[in-house]
């Protein structure tokens, strides 16, 4: 898939890495050209100077062959308007905006933008490290033997695919939570650093369960 990022900060220039990693082409759009280096030397994709709503900017970009369109410049408003050009005038299906204020992310969500806001997950990797250890659980069956839980993984399981983490450690990962948005991974999801883990898991076994998320893919599984 093509995909056109707007905005080449700390979070787009991450996106782009990952999503070129992936298998993706990318495009990179940024008003600001000595932003681009956050890319790297190794990044393949194009680098844009130009203004992210603006459509011939857009085009050049590649957005009229682009399967996805992830608006993340510093600005709320110029965030929102390349994402509604992007999915208004364009047609992109996949769009997505970062926004600052939760307020107007809400706004922004009734108007069929997915956004994420900075904040909420801001707070959510916060806590994780403040309070690092341990399952939380979120779901329990009626019978009590069976539970969803957030799992905190040591870093060294970053990169490595999900398919793998199941197979170490005996546990089926119900879904992630990156960027605030929760999705649903597949064999294929590899593991990024800031992913909030949930796993569905037999609470008798929880305790080697955290064990083995807490070990690594070196030492730790089954």
């Amino acid at each position: 898939m093509h995909i056109v990022i707007m905005g080449c900060g700390r979070v787009g220039a991450a996106l782009a890495q990952t999503l070129e990693q992936q298998g993706h082409t990318v495009a990179v759009i940024d008003q600001d050209p000595t932003a681009f280096r956050r890319l790297g030397s190794g990044f393949g994709g194009r680098r844009v100077t130009g203004v992210g709503f603006d459509q011939d900017t857009l085009r050049e970009a590649g957005i009229e062959d682009a399967g996805a369109f992830a608006a993340v410049s510093s600005g709320d408003n110029s965030n929102i308007i390349a994402a509604r050009v992007a999915r208004e005038m364009f047609s992109i299906e996949n769009v997505a905006a970062r926004i600052y204020d939760p307020r107007r992310a809400e706004v922004y969500q009734r108007l069929g933008i997915p956004t994420v806001a900075t904040v909420r997950w801001t707070a959510d990797q916060m806590l994780r490290r403040l309070l690092p250890s341990g399952a939380e659980p979120l779901w329990r069956d009626p019978s009590g033997g069976v539970q969803l839980a957030e799992v905190h993984t040591t870093p060294s399981w970053i990169g490595h695919k999900i398919s793998t983490l199941q197979e170490e450690t005996g546990v089926r990962v119900a879904f992630l939570t990156r960027l605030g948005e929760a999705i649903l991974p597949t064999s294929q999801t590899v593991l990024q650093e800031g992913d909030l883990v949930h796993v569905m898991m037999r609470t008798d076994e929880i305790a080697q369960v955290e064990e083995a998320f807490a070990q690594g893919p070196e030492e730790g599984g089954h």
